[in-house]
């Protein structure tokens, strides 16, 4: 755990060192949980929305993209079940007077018994090698099973509790447990109550004709009420899918780990329309895809999970989280969720307008179920950062820090350095800047000696720096080194741009 946390320390103070993430308004001392992307920050993040996006919407026939509005209608919210039903359940410690969500605290608990059920596991592994056979271990072992058993008795009866709102037993199962303030460790809890995690805002000129309205929590009821807009105007067959990403705003009370839990923060969704009964079968096709995607990016299966839901939602008729490995444990990363025709329908209720598909097939007219994937970008951002951060022992005994960034991901793909500022050399590093910026977003580095700043781009994650020497006036060659392996080769400089492509290029990691 510790080691976990040192990590979780380095990664969030490398983010502000090297311009990826800094505290919002850190002049006035900031806003808890509002952080803003760098120059760096900004260019990961845009990478991924495209690389999401591409896959998605360039790469399905039958999936189109919108931008809805922040502001909707405040009725929307009220079909949608966020005004009477989009709260957290909230806990406060009477000694430290801090606040806590009350499934966190125990899903938290349960995370812990499930890390002690591993070790045992990685202690016999060690114990018995290569005759380890753990599926039988963990099948019979008395510690694993207890552990495991605890484990799910804990999160079911959570389940059951948050299912029937009985609160007194939410807090009566954090008693029983011996949960305790993370901080002070005290065991001196308020009852639980919910809390609803909407932002109010005002709409108009005056005060006395001013409208209620909200900051969308979600994106994905622009996609519900647009359903009928792209469907007719995109002539649209089902099934068939409508892509966005966006700004969504939660008033989270226990905003926490830094960008995996904020209060202003993106969204990656894609709402796939299907005919009823067929849901199922499309639920599985996407989980399927959508792990696909993130093993693509060579991050490390054994970092990703699939999680069921105990406790649906009540529109849902199955709902997983590709869980993934962060500094902090195993978390939510992205939810695939099975809707039915629960949005449709309240919009239809609620506005009275039909919003149903004629399936010519079957010659009828039906209200579409639906499968939604739902990824934060702040989070797949965090994902990345983390688990390309990395501390590397050299050959020389010397230690060198190292974003290794997905290269199509990467902030900067290039770094041209001349070796000397002189001789002609930073001329030529310009030239060739000149051509490839039209392709890659590339930098020029001249400051300090060559190993430094071979140094200062890994650290930066930038996958490729270019050397121009006094041999490339002769020969028109430059030495190109690979962050990951250090290796350097030298290349003619008309094949930069061709060697950049094969590594960089979307069709190349997506088939890979």
């Amino acid at each position: 755990m510790a080691q976990q946390e040192d990590h979780f320390k380095k990664v969030i103070s490398h983010a502000k060192e090297y311009g990826y993430i800094f505290g919002s308004s850190e002049i006035y001392d900031g806003l808890s949980a509002v952080y803003d992307y760098g120059q760096n920050g900004a260019e990961l993040k845009k990478n991924i929305r495209d690389y999401w996006w591409k896959s998605m919407v360039q790469m399905h026939e039958n999936i189109v993209g919108l931008d809805a509005s922040i502001f909707m209608h405040p009725t929307t919210w009220k079909a949608s079940g966020h005004v009477d039903a989009f709260n957290d359940p909230l806990i406060d410690n009477k000694d430290s007077k801090k606040r806590y969500r009350a499934d966190v605290l125990i899903e938290d608990y349960a995370e812990k018994l499930n890390q002690k059920a591993e070790k045992e596991i990685a202690k016999a592994k060690k114990r018995f090698g290569d005759a380890f056979n753990e599926e039988e271990f963990v099948t019979t072992n008395p510690r694993v099973l207890r552990y495991r058993e605890e484990q799910e008795t804990v999160l079911k009866r959570m389940a059951r509790s948050l299912e029937a709102e009985d609160l007194a037993d939410v807090k009566a199962l954090i008693e029983e447990l011996g949960i305790a303030d993370p901080d002070t460790g005290s065991k001196n809890w308020t009852d639980v109550r919910q809390f609803n995690l909407m932002f109010g805002t005002k709409l108009g000129a005056s005060a006395e004709t001013a409208t209620d309205l909200y900051l969308r929590p979600e994106t994905a009821q622009g996609i519900f009420v647009n359903f009928l807009n792209v469907q007719k105007t995109g002539r649209m067959k089902i099934p068939f899918g409508i892509a966005q990403t966006g700004k969504a705003f939660r008033n989270e009370i226990v905003a926490r780990q830094f960008i995996f839990r904020m209060r202003e923060f993106e969204q990656m969704e894609m709402q796939f329309f299907v005919r009823p009964g067929e849901e199922l079968k499309w639920y599985e096709h996407w989980k399927e895809t959508r792990l696909n995607w993130h093993l693509s990016l060579g991050l490390g299966k054994e970092n990703y999970r699939f999680h069921d839901h105990e406790k649906l939602a009540h529109y849902a008729n199955a709902a997983a989280d590709i869980e993934f490995n962060f500094p902090f444990g195993f978390k939510e990363l992205e939810g695939i969720h099975s809707r039915t025709d629960f949005d449709l329908k309240a919009h239809e209720a609620h506005s009275g307008k039909k919003l149903q598909f004629f399936d010519h097939e079957l010659n009828e007219s039906y209200v579409p179920y639906v499968v939604e994937t739902s990824i934060g970008l702040d989070r797949m951002f965090l994902a990345v950062f983390s688990q390309s951060l990395e501390e590397e022992e050299l050959e020389n005994g010397s230690t060198r820090t190292v974003l290794k960034l997905p290269a199509i991901l990467a902030p900067v793909k290039a770094a041209i350095l001349p070796l000397v500022k002189k001789d002609g050399l930073p001329e030529v590093a310009q030239k060739i800047i000149d051509d490839l910026k039209y392709d890659f977003n590339v930098a020029y580095d001249e400051k300090d000696a060559v190993g430094r700043r071979y140094r200062r781009q890994d650290a930066a994650g930038t996958p490729f720096c270019i050397t121009v020497d006094h041999d490339t006036l002769e020969d028109e060659c430059v030495t190109i080194r690979d962050r990951d392996t250090m290796e350097q080769k030298r290349v003619k400089i008309s094949e930069l741009s061709t060697i950049l492509h094969q590594k960089i290029d979307f069709k190349h990691w997506m088939k890979h």
